[in-house]
This record gives structure tokens, sequence and C-alpha cells, in this order.
């Protein structure tokens, strides 16, 4: 098993945050690699009881907000609802993955997992207002 540090970042190239995915495959598509990070951040979510979603994917019934998604108030989520969103979102380009220094540019492209592997999530803003 394979433990790989991911970044999630603005377009721009700051870094919002950093996390550690574990027990992972040494090689992963891109769409087992969203599976894991989905299936994480929403374990962790629904631990923490908190109204900010720090996630890839916006949740039905929240307000986006510089750092993630509100919620009127405390609830769990769906690691699977929130994953079934997922492909749809990297198809219409609401973020992308960069593995190393190259974009992965399909949801079936696979890639090995070493400790030098560096993945950051790349998430697009919508302008306000635009």
């Amino acid at each position: 098993m394979a433990t790989l540090q991911v970044s999630d970042a603005k377009a721009s190239g700051q870094e919002l945050h950093t996390f550690t995915l574990d027990h992972l495959a040494e090689r992963l598509t891109v769409r087992e690699l969203i599976r894991a990070r989905i299936y994480q951040e929403v374990q962790d979510h629904n631990r923490s009881g908190a109204t900010l979603f720090r996630g890839l994917v916006q949740p039905t019934d929240t307000e986006r907000t510089l750092n993630g998604f509100k919620f009127s108030r405390p609830r769990t989520l769906d690691w699977e609802e929130q994953y079934a969103r997922a492909p749809d979102a990297f198809a219409r380009n609401g973020f992308f993955i960069l593995v190393g220094d190259r974009q992965a540019e399909n949801l079936d492209e696979a890639f090995t997992v070493t400790p030098e592997t560096e993945v950051s999530f790349v998430k697009f803003v919508p302008l306000v207002g635009g």
C-alpha cells in the first residue's frame, strides 16, 4: 500500500491546503484517485460536524465561500453522492489534476504512486457577477 501527498490549489498556483491519502494501490487511475480523495474528505467532514466543507465537489444545498462550501446547519454527506458528481466536474473542467508536472487528460489514465509523486487538484472558481 502507498501513501500520497495531495494539495488543493487555485488556478493562480496558490496552494490552499495539503493532505495525505493513505492505503492506496501502487498504481492508480485518475478515477480511483478522485474516488479515494472524495471518500476520505467526506468521512473527515462527517466526523467533524462542521458547517464548512472543503471538498472537491460542491454538495447540494450549500453556498460557495472562499474556503469551501457552507451548510446552513451541520449535516452529514454521502460520499457516493459526492463521487457521482466528480466525473462530470472533471469532464467540464471544474477542476484539473496535475500528477507531477503533467496534467491528467482522462479518468482512466494510470500513474504509479511513489514517495516522490506529487498530486495537485486545481479548482477553478467562478467569477462573481461574470
